[in-house]
């Protein structure tokens, strides 16, 4: 029954790669040398994530596993660009935290308005126009776009809400959210009624509201994966308060604290740090109770602990409005629903670089390619003191340097890399 709802998803995301610059010279009658005029390549699409608050799942990313960004087109001649690739949206639930999937970090928690760019897209390579110097008047040469980020991710979807009701199936807790808010829960009497979260906006009075997420039914074993398990007690992570409504009239023939217990017990084995979580314990079912003592059994054990107890019913609409404003209280005094912080760090990534580079000599310019030195270079940060240093350390380990010298570089020539130009310095 659990597959209806997914809230983990693996995907593959791969921004666009840039567009190709041109060698092409003017033309023109009567003009002998227009010069070179060949446009550079535009730039790859992103990948861009933005929150849908329209989107309660991660149910599309279960039938669309790869995202991939537009390239870049290609430079032409008469000094035109090329067009920029489109860049890829993807929309995701509010709450989706974004990892790395093959470490596990968190590379970003989607709970705001902004757009995040997941990939950036490759840079266009430059046309023929910008090799022209005095002393280079036809350079027949251009350079190839760099390639687009790729990545491997996890979605995993944490509900942003306030308060989380939890409790054993068959409770009463879709029927206290239909109560309070205007969510519609589907209710029916029978365990696993609920199949995914449902939420549900409270208002209390003017300026006051809070979001109160109806969590599916927890039953013992579920921090072992029995039942529904992790992918309901995930959603529960983020609330500030936990709600814990439990039958207190018996009519299924259960002991409500024992009920109380086995559900604290499961928060606990799940996340002890969840366990100490704020809780309002909710007897439900007080207009259908035939046994007082299983009551104040109840009240009893909760109070003990340290917990308030409420009595309401929910179907009878039975002191859910004191409920309601206990919690707007109790609210008022937690800090904010978390925000999870970036883990994910980008690691220089591991490029064999066995193979050789072509080496080019052009108008006394060094062209150097390769599709290793292709990937190294749409890596480095060359704003970044340390990842220069590290591009250097790269090209002197594989031996580029070395082959330059070979070929009669001499201190000042020009050395081009894609859209990299630079004086080689001994």
């Amino acid at each position: 029954m659990a597959t209806s709802f997914v809230d983990k998803a693996r995907i593959t995301v791969k921004a666009g790669n840039g567009g190709n610059g041109c060698v092409s010279f003017h033309r023109e009658k009567y003009i002998a040398a227009g010069g070179p005029d060949g446009g550079d390549g535009g730039n790859g699409g992103n990948i861009i994530l933005q929150v849908d608050d329209n989107l309660s799942t991660l149910m599309d990313f279960r039938y669309k596993r790869k995202y991939t960004a537009e390239n870049g087109v290609d430079g032409a001649g008469q000094r035109k660009t090329g067009k920029d690739g489109q860049s890829l949206t993807i929309r995701v639930p509010r709450g989706t935290l974004v990892r790395d999937a093959e470490t596990n970090e968190i590379i970003k928690d989607m709970s705001g308005n902004e757009p995040y760019i997941l990939c950036k897209g490759g840079k266009g390579g430059w046309g023929n126009t910008h090799f022209a110097t005095p002393t280079r008047q036809a350079p027949r040469f251009a350079k190839s776009g760099l390639p687009g980020e790729s990545h491997d991710v996890v979605l995993e979807l944490k509900l942003l809400a306030d308060v989380g009701l939890v409790g054993f199936p068959n409770v009463g807790k879709s029927t206290l959210l239909s109560v309070v808010s205007k969510a519609r829960p589907k209710i029916a009497n029978y365990h696993f009624t609920t199949l995914f979260p449902n939420l549900g906006v409270v208002y209390v009075e003017e300026g006051v509201s809070f979001v109160m997420a109806d969590i599916p039914g927890i039953i013992e074993g579920a921090a072992d994966g029995a039942g529904l398990g992790h992918d309901f007690l995930r959603h529960i992570d983020r609330c500030r308060l936990l709600v814990h409504v439990v039958d207190a009239s018996g009519s299924e023939g259960r002991d409500p604290v024992a009920d109380f217990d086995a559900i604290n017990a499961e928060l606990s084995q799940y996340s002890p740090e969840l366990a100490t979580r704020p809780q309002i314990v909710v007897a439900n079912k007080t207009d259908i109770l035939t046994d007082p003592a299983l009551l104040e059994n109840l009240r009893q054990h909760v109070e003990a602990l340290g917990y308030p107890l409420f009595t309401i019913s929910a179907a009878a609409h039975q002191g859910v409005k004191e409920l309601v404003f206990a919690i707007a209280n109790r609210l008022k005094e937690l800090p904010p629903v978390t925000v999870y912080e970036p883990e994910y760090v980008k690691r220089p990534p591991q490029i064999d670089t066995s193979s050789p580079v072509e080496i080019t000599v052009e108008d006394g310019v060094y062209l150097v390619e390769g599709p290793w030195l292709q990937r190294l270079i749409s890596n480095v940060n060359f704003g970044d003191y340390e990842s220069r240093m590290w591009f250097d350390k790269m090209l002197r380990e594989a031996g580029v340097f070395r082959q330059l010298e070979e070929l009669g570089i001499h201190d000042g020539d020009l050395v081009s890399m894609y859209n990299l130009e630079f004086e080689y310095q001994h």
